[in-house]
């Protein structure tokens, strides 16, 4: 009998193969060693394969295609529902491979190894800067104990350090030299972590000048390369939204809905998607609002407006997903940002 689908459950040495035939007759059901799994898959004819996205799936969804077989990833948290009761290897894949068989369902683009070497980058980054943060947290609170207390900001923090560590500086006397050698390498981390966040954005704007996607998007207000070279390489097919608001609830910034009986309830966002593309997004429409306050541009009066009436976060909210309604349509449709025109 024909194996027509399986659902493959993925772990780290141990896979779980579910196979049915075009019946839905399960045909095999194993588990395979890391090492058995591609010499499985050689012998089996052209099928359909499903699996759950996760960190390794773009890996085996492309070494899987290349033999042939058509390659589908679903979110786990769609796959669930159609877990029958328990919850083990066996289970997840006949799971999988009921899902991967419905009409209705949602399925992840693979990525490229391209696409996933740049989304390093900005993960790599990003765990970066929140060492960044740590690191200063701990001088500016290590320094207040002596009462030294630097402004907000990066370059407030530096004066201060080089105020009272530098060379002639006249509040050397407060910092006690045991101190002194405790903060040194904290200090020496902070110009360590800045230096190597500096090459990762260096990266970025190399591969963002090699992308046109990329630098579409850079066209549009409140998207700079970090945001518009995460989205690239984020965003495989952007026909797999139908439209842009499918893709801003994609994002998780859509209202979240508890309606029943003809009511409609509208909560807070659903925070449902990628929270690293979500918040360089509010970011970017945090930094437009502040220059569009008091402006009369066609796309500040919109921005004015809302601003009178609601509050900033969830005006800055709000921007992000019109900002991502214009995301989608500019990678959708292959055209760069036109700005509004102010009307006479």
């Amino acid at each position: 009998m024909q194996v027509t689908t399986i659902g493959l459950d993925l772990a780290k040495n141990v896979f779980q193969v579910h196979g049915v035939d075009g019946n839905g007759l399960v045909v095999v059901r194993k588990a395979l060693r890391r090492a058995q799994l591609l010499l499985f898959f050689k012998e089996l004819p052209p099928c359909l394969v499903g699996m759950e996205a996760c960190s390794s799936a773009h890996y085996w969804a492309r070494e899987l295609s290349a033999l042939g077989h058509a390659v589908k990833l679903m979110p786990p948290s769609y796959v669930k529902p159609y877990v029958k009761r328990g919850k083990n290897d066996a289970a997840d894949a006949a799971a999988i491979c009921e899902a991967v068989t419905r009409p209705t369902m949602r399925f992840v683009a693979i990525k490229s190894p391209e696409q996933q070497a740049v989304l390093m980058l900005h993960r790599a980054r990003a765990l970066l800067m929140r060492q960044r943060t740590m690191t200063v947290n701990a001088l500016r609170g290590h320094l207040a104990e002596f009462g030294l207390i630097a402004a907000q900001g990066a370059k407030s923090l530096a004066a201060l350090i080089e105020d009272v560590f530098g060379s002639g500086s006249s509040e050397a006397h407060v910092i006690p030299l045991l101190a002194r050698r405790a903060l040194a390498p904290l200090m020496a981390q902070v110009r360590e972590l800045a230096t190597q966040i500096k090459a990762i954005d260096a990266e970025l704007r190399v591969w963002h000048q090699t992308n046109a996607a990329s630098k579409r998007l850079m066209t549009i207000p409140g998207v700079g390369f970090i945001t518009a070279t995460a989205i690239a390489a984020t965003v495989t097919d952007p026909s797999h939204f139908r439209s842009g608001r499918q893709f801003a609830a994609w994002l998780g910034l859509v209202p979240r809905q508890n309606s029943s009986g003809g009511k409609e309830r509208l909560g807070s966002i659903s925070k449902m998607g990628d929270r690293y593309l979500r918040t360089l997004l509010v970011v970017g429409a945090t930094s437009v609002i502040r220059y569009a306050r008091g402006k009369n541009a066609a796309g500040a009066q919109w921005i004015n407006e809302l601003l009178a009436r609601r509050p900033v976060r969830l005006v800055s909210v709000a921007l992000a997903n019109k900002t991502a309604r214009i995301i989608w349509a500019v990678l959708a449709h292959g055209d760069t940002y036109r700005a509004p025109v102010t009307v006479a």
